[in-house]
């Protein structure tokens, strides 16, 4: 446990999640830290500072100027003490005042204050979440070191569904812990994890700056007629998360996405298609304009109709068939081009993931793949968590089961790496 003895600091800002922060108190006290709470001014209408004082055993923060800290400045004591800096959750307002450098609560100046780690994990409607400000408010604070944990999409407390969830408090326990593990400066051990097993922290922010990332993402719909198709069960939340987080270190992204019910970052460009053949054209088409990386994350269809109805379809008979024809090869033809980008590959398999992945490295002559067992009920297709096997034709490297933002972000870690050795 790589939080074994750390002080962390946990804000925690006024939003309904807030209602969270004992439980996760609780989960980083049994990661062996030491917890220290402080309090925005609205989040105490959530959560008790006694309830927050019980479970953490030290008394809790909540203003500035403390009469009772010693020479009175309690924030430059705290900024000191903590070997890691925790906001969770943290709410569109938090993180706009993160962005634009404010300090005019304990938990903003403690920001500035500190030398440790910064952690956030946001909590808002999703809307705020998808809006224009929130996501350039991200881009700002990606520039300073600040490791973004979530969120998660799913059912809110408005009613609403989709990102902005607060991750659950075991999930952010536990990638705090991961990402300390990777800082050997903070707990004072040395790495102990090899590469196979554990992604290196990259000491550039912004380790995708300059570059432009094509990501395709989500399935494509096949027509069978004007009201039905084939498809998928591709959500295109990996892709969209691999869109977030690319924004997030500082690349350019050209999001080209099939049908899917996601919000893609404000700052990316993004080019909405149906089918396999829409897909194709509009990935060839910009790549050839100029691209670095391209990271090929959709489920496209491999077959189609090959003559579509131009009407409904009746059914006037027990039996129908239908000749489908095979889909151009996108990945393929993109590693194919005279000078191909970087290329990522996705596999998702249902059995012999390694076999089947190492295979497609090979004859597609890609950069580098990620695999994924499919067939799992708690990963992949229609859930918020995945979890990895990525190849190179000289490496492999596991990245566990965890959610989809942090787990693209690992991804994309990777991919910078051997990007700047390409």
């Amino acid at each position: 446990m790589a939080l074994q003895n750390l002080n962390v600091l946990l804000g925690v800002t006024g939003g309904i999640a807030a209602y969270k922060a004992p439980d996760l108190v609780r989960k980083l006290t049994g990661l062996g830290a030491n917890v220290r709470v402080v309090l925005s001014p609205s989040s105490a209408a959530f959560v008790t500072p006694l309830s927050l004082q019980a479970v953490s055993g030290n008394p809790v923060h909540q203003y500035l100027l403390d009469p009772e800290a010693e020479a009175g400045m309690g924030h430059i004591e705290l900024a000191r003490w903590a070997d890691v800096l925790l906001i969770a959750p943290a709410t569109a307002h938090c993180i706009a005042k993160l962005a634009h450098g404010m300090a005019d609560d304990l938990l903003t100046t403690l920001v500035l204050a500190t030398t440790a780690p910064v952690f956030i994990a946001p909590a808002m409607n999703q809307q705020m979440w998808a809006a224009q400000a929130t996501q350039a408010n991200l881009a700002i604070i990606a520039q300073r070191d600040i490791t973004l944990l979530g969120p998660a999409s799913g059912e809110q407390a408005c009613g609403d569904i989709g990102y902005g969830r607060m991750l659950e408090t075991i999930d952010i326990a536990e990638q705090v812990d991961h990402a300390i593990a990777t800082m050997p400066n903070v707990a004072n051990n040395p790495l102990t994890m090899s590469e196979h097993h554990a992604v290196d922290d990259h000491t550039n922010s912004l380790p995708l700056q300059g570059k432009h990332i094509v990501i395709t993402a989500g399935p494509t719909r096949e027509a069978i007629d004007p009201v039905r198709y084939i498809s998928n069960h591709s959500s295109g939340k990996m892709g969209y998360s691999l869109a977030m987080q690319a924004v997030e270190m500082g690349a350019t992204v050209t999001l080209i996405s099939g049908p899917v019910d996601l919000h893609a970052p404000a700052v990316c460009r993004v080019l909405q298609v149906q089918s396999a053949l829409d897909m194709h054209s509009a990935v060839l088409n910009t790549v050839n304009q100029g691209c670095d990386i391209f990271i090929a994350c959709a489920a496209v269809a491999d077959y189609r109709v090959a003559d579509v109805a131009a009407q409904k379809i009746k059914k006037d008979n027990d039996e129908m068939q239908l000749t489908l024809v095979k889909n151009p090869d996108i990945l393929a033809d993109v590693a194919a081009l005279p000078t191909p980008p970087f290329t990522l590959g996705f596999a998702a398999e249902t059995h012999d993931v390694e076999h089947y992945a190492r295979a497609k490295l090979t004859r597609k002559k890609l950069n580098m793949i990620a695999a994924n067992d499919v067939s799992r009920d708690d990963i992949g297709f229609n859930h918020s968590d995945n979890a990895l096997t990525v190849f190179t034709p000289e490496t492999q490297i596991s990245l566990p089961k965890q959610d989809k933002l942090a787990l693209a972000k690992q991804l994309l870690t990777i991919v910078a790496k051997h990007v700047s050795t390409h």
